[in-house]
């Protein structure tokens, strides 16, 4: 053998090697980038806004959720929800106390500083504020047109520079959205270390929508016109891409509620409303004069007696409105009065003796013992026993009045739960009570938070409002339902008319499904 043509060939094999590896990484880069070749297309971008006669049936619709479909362009609110709801006061006071730097800095080490701020240290298993808390902010801030747009995809992929953890729960569970691209979190031993993952390409995700699209359907991307930090990869792959500026956005309106792809029956969180920055720090100025102000209302209602406390609590701010008819009925009964009410806050009861001048028994079945120790009327606690709850309230109606909601919990929004048909079995005169509150900065309820807590946080409320509705009693109809009617339906009746009161939707749902949607149990109690 000739030594001499030794280098010649190694060289020979080295440069077929070379070649194979290189033919190898580009067939990979394809595999991984377009799946099919029909696919590959170079991107055209549209000045304009979207046509909204344009059908996008048959097509893939890549959603730019920040830019293009929510109503604010700054995620700073979104994640002081976060940080209040998840973390507590004081980690969403750091943030708040660290906005001028992320203000100031670029986006995406912004977006890393609040990030850090809002997860470190949290427990990815009990991290529920993303499907409790954010669908309610979110469905506020979502627009009418993009909300159109997005509703004529195809096939729907929303992206989002947001950690999907905070969006994804919303998207699917209200956008009815396929696919969600937004930022993974790093985590440690079951909790969260602030960190975000690499903004990469999710390939898997690429290639199952490649293998899924028809040889005549098409990518389209909307987003916004500036350059935000969800510009993803993915948008690089479409055939055509809609900018949307700002002040087009600007000029969109609000969605209304009834065009919501679901209901929004149940949400969870202490804050109210967060619109803006200057929101935000309205509610930190707020709080030191909203408890001193509570502390004052609550004195005034446990302490004094109603004909002096009422005065007091108007001038403090809370707004108490009363609409009734005689609800004496029969002066000559033996038993007292049933008022039935929905259910809005833990407070109900005490605003209803205090509308109406008169002692009442709240039967409660999840009061804190705090709050019983606590208030101003006599509650009695029921036990979810049916026969031995039964013969308690008859026990407790031969004393005197009493209130009972029917729901077993409070619901924030315009719809009533279902009703238990315990109270349809009493013999008693029962006179349904139309109830409805407002607050401006803090819900007085939560099923994951502190009960407890719940009277002192509607008390915060610069003017907390209390609409009371005293109906017609209806001993007559229920006497002559119950003949031929079971108490169930007895208690849809009464549902019903509380609904026609006060413009509530009746609903089938019940304690268990709420306590299961917002934080994760049954809401048992022990």
């Amino acid at each position: 053998m000739d030594t001499r043509m030794l280098p010649f060939k190694a060289l020979l094999l080295f440069s077929r090697f070379l070649l194979r590896r290189l033919r190898n990484t580009r067939a990979l880069y394809r595999k991984l980038n377009v799946a099919h070749t029909s696919h590959q297309f170079k991107p055209r971008k549209c000045a304009s806004s979207v046509p909204h006669s344009t059908d996008f049936s048959h097509s893939t619709l890549i959603f730019d959720i920040d830019g293009a479909l929510l109503k604010s362009s700054s995620l700073f609110p979104y994640f002081f929800l976060v940080a209040f709801e998840a973390g507590g006061f004081i980690r969403a006071l750091i943030l708040m106390l660290l906005y001028p730097l992320v203000f100031f800095v670029s986006e995406e080490t912004g977006l890393k500083i609040m990030v850090m701020v809002c997860f470190i240290g949290i427990k990815k298993e009990s991290f529920r504020v993303g499907r409790a808390v954010m669908p309610n902010a979110f469905l506020r801030d979502v627009k009418d047109e993009g909300f159109e747009i997005l509703m004529k995809g195809g096939r729907k992929v929303a992206v989002s520079a947001m950690p999907s953890v905070m969006v994804e729960g919303f998207l699917r569970d209200y956008m009815k959205v396929d696919a969600v691209l937004g930022r993974d979190l790093k985590e440690f031993n079951g909790y969260y270390v602030g960190l975000m993952e690499d903004k990469a390409m999710k390939n898997d995700l690429l290639e199952q929508l490649m293998k899924n699209m028809k040889a005549e359907e098409s990518m389209v991307a909307i987003k916004t016109s500036e350059k935000r930090l969800n510009d993803h990869m993915l948008f690089s792959l479409c055939k055509e891409i809609y900018m949307v500026s700002e002040p087009e956005k600007k000029s969109w309106k609000a969605l209304p509620r009834h065009k919501y792809p679901k209901p929004l029956i149940f949400h969870d969180g202490r804050l109210a409303n967060i619109g803006n920055t200057l929101d935000i720090l309205a509610i930190f100025l707020w709080i030191p004069l909203g408890f001193t102000l509570a502390i004052i209302r609550a004195a005034s209602f446990l302490l004094l007696p109603s004909k002096i406390s009422t005065p007091i609590l108007a001038f403090t701010g809370i707004r108490l409105t009363v609409k009734k008819n005689d609800v004496d009925g029969n002066k000559s009964r033996t038993k007292g009065l049933l008022y039935v009410c929905n259910h809005r806050t833990l407070l109900d009861p005490l605003f209803l003796s205090t509308a109406l001048n008169r002692h009442i028994t709240a039967l409660t079945y999840s009061l804190s013992r705090v709050a019983e120790l606590l208030s101003p009327i006599r509650t009695v606690r029921l036990t979810r026993c049916r026969d031995r709850d039964s013969k308690l309230m008859e026990e407790i109606l031969s004393q005197g009045d009493v209130v009972v909601c029917p729901e077993g919990t409070t619901c924030r929004e315009p719809y009533l739960l279902r009703f238990s048909p315990l109270f349809a079995e009493m013999k008693a005169q029962v006179v349904p009570v139309a109830i409805n509150s407002q607050v401006s900065m803090f819900h007085g309820t939560t099923a994951a938070g502190l009960k407890c807590l719940d009277p002192l946080f509607f008390l915060m409320n610069p003017c907390p409002c209390y609409k009371i509705q005293v109906l017609e009693h209806i001993s007559r109809e229920i006497s002559s339902l119950s003949e031929s009617k079971s108490s169930v339906e007895v208690a849809n009746y009464v549902q019903s008319e509380l609904g026609k009161a006060l413009g509530f939707q009746c609903t089938k749902l019940t304690r268990k499904d709420k306590y299961l949607i917002l934080a994760g149990n049954e809401g048992a109690v022990n």
